[in-house]
């Protein structure tokens, strides 16, 4: 049994791993994007404030996945286990495409297939988290956009005198504050979904997640560094709110409504709708797939009597 747990703390590890060069990437997206930082020192200046997050903030959001996605009396090793390994296999999965998906809602989505697969449905303690959760893959994005928005908007207007070099001066000083602020909002929510289960640290954001960054910095619509600071300061402040009230939130979700509300002040068709239309597909998709390869893990553990 000893070996089985030790296997599970590895495991855990490699789910942080994956999300921090899957999810985590998202933190650095706009500054690679927008060309302010390098790509090695935009991933060091994400693990930082990433890292920092974990040590500085509540407990909110570990407690929420502790206690309000599955009956707790029902978790055993395998349970553990096989959530870690659905939550694993859709990240690769969305990964490889270069797809931001989720890992947040990859791990809720693995643990409540694995305690399903277990239990059956009355494992699940449907509830107020739940509603919560669910319902922030909706609002994230909208609020992020709109913040996003408001924010661009409040620029154009607060400098409105000032010549363009200028102002691209002083948004590359400036995103290096609104980047930061979105590393530490990521980590303060993130960081605690998987120490709700068992207790890691987002180090995969050292080796970076180049696919996701890729899609997020330049696909989805043309950052410059005051629409990056935009859509990072609004980004983080969204995290930041769900996150004081203990609401678990994806990340991907809410940077990516802050781009497409940042780059929509410019015009309209300046969002790639297309890349935007998939993008939320897979959130829609995220939870249910998680679910299904964690129960289909779950089952082949039992099978071979591993525990």
């Amino acid at each position: 049994m000893v070996y089985y747990v030790a296997a599970i703390v590895v495991v855990a590890f490699v789910f942080d791993f994956i999300n921090g060069f899957h999810d985590s990437a998202n933190s650095i997206a706009t500054i690679v994007g927008t060309r302010v930082l390098s790509p090695l020192a935009a991933v060091i200046w994400a693990a930082f404030w990433n890292f920092g997050a974990a040590f500085t903030a509540g407990e909110l959001v570990a407690k929420a996945i502790q206690k309000g996605i599955i009956r707790t009396e029902i978790v055993s090793p395998n349970l553990i286990l096989a959530g870690l390994l659905g939550a694993i296999i859709w990240n690769l999965i969305t990964w490889y495409y270069g797809i931001p998906s989720s890992s947040s809602h990859a791990l809720i989505g693995g643990y409540a297939g694995a305690g399903v697969a277990a239990a059956g449905w009355s494992a699940i303690t449907w509830g107020t988290k739940w509603i919560q959760t669910l319902s922030f893959i909706v609002i994230s994005p909208l609020v992020g956009g709109l913040a996003g928005f408001i924010l661009m908007v409040s620029v154009y207007w607060a400098f409105r005198r000032m010549a363009p070099a200028r102002v691209d001066r002083f948004f590359r000083g400036a995103q290096l504050l609104s980047s930061a602020l979105l590393s530490h909002a990521h980590g303060a929510n993130d960081a605690q979904k998987t120490m709700g289960i068992i207790v890691g640290l987002s180090l995969g954001t050292l080796f970076g997640g180049w696919r996701i960054v890729h899609t997020m910095g330049s696909r989805i619509t043309r950052l410059r560094p005051v629409s990056g600071f935009a859509a990072e300061t609004g980004g983080a402040l969204a995290i930041s709110i769900a996150t004081h009230f203990g609401i678990p939130v994806s990340t991907t979700h809410t940077i990516a409504g802050s781009i497409m509300g940042a780059g929509a002040t410019y015009r309209f068709s300046a969002v790639r709708w297309g890349i935007a239309r998939r993008i939320v597909w897979a959130w829609i998709i995220t939870i249910p797939a998680s679910a299904t390869m964690a129960a289909i893990s779950y089952f082949l553990l039992s099978r071979f009597s591993l525990q």
